[in-house]
């Protein structure tokens, strides 16, 4: 399937389905990366699986890519740029609906695949806009309740189902910061597994063989 020309840079994997809905699964790479990296899974996971990888909007110099800023400053401390990052979540929602009607998708059967950065913003727009969104893995990342929109626990979380995995010696995101995720999801009532591994900022063998299982076991294929 040739890439098309829509309003982030993207990848793609066609699923192997012909007829039937097809399901989608997005990745959003972390900072400072690219739509290659995560893309490395894509010839492991289901054939039926439609995969695309997005390129964030904000490029870096002198290369890779973020979904927003964060500023290293010593002085002021490590800060992310939250109102950059409420754009790029934003972009990632229509996005999807964008490549749905574009590929041909199943607009119900939408997840999203994020590692660090772009497991914040998987969490954001799954949590802002839980009605595109069905399932989420979130690796090695954190909910920044300041990313997501107004009134966000008025929506309908039903259909939702998140897969979230951390390393216990990240150094680079505290797994004490992960590790929070299951509470709130389970205070707004949606169904979640989480999992430490012995690891630091990366996805593990056995967390690849963990979340494939979930994925199998949880998203219609």
């Amino acid at each position: 399937m040739q890439t098309k020309n829509l309003s982030l840079y993207h990848i793609i994997k066609p699923s192997a389905l012909k007829n039937k809905p097809i399901p989608v699964l997005f990745m959003l790479h972390g900072y400072g990366s690219d739509e290659n990296d995560l893309f490395s899974f894509a010839s492991e996971l289901p054939e039926n699986l439609c995969v695309i990888s997005i390129r964030a909007p904000y490029a870096m110099q002198p290369f890779g890519n973020a979904w927003y800023a964060i500023n290293f400053d010593a002085e002021k401390g490590k800060w992310s740029d939250d109102e950059q990052a409420k754009i790029s979540r934003d972009k990632i929602a229509s996005f999807i609906t964008e490549a749905c009607e574009a590929y041909g998708l199943d607009p119900t059967n939408v997840t999203l695949l994020g590692f660090s950065q772009g497991t914040i913003l998987s969490y954001a727009v799954a949590l802002s806009y839980p009605e595109k969104v069905n399932a989420v893995i979130a690796l090695s990342g954190y909910i920044n309740e300041h990313i997501l929109v107004e009134g966000y626990t008025s929506n309908d979380f039903r259909n939702l189902n998140f897969y979230c995995s951390h390393g216990s010696v990240d150094q680079v995101i505290p797994s004490a910061w992960a590790a929070k995720a299951p509470d709130f999801l389970n205070k707004l009532g949606i169904k979640n597994t989480y999992e430490e591994f012995p690891v630091g900022h990366g996805v593990a063998p056995q967390n690849f063989l963990a979340l494939k299982k979930w994925l199998l076991h949880h998203v219609k294929m």
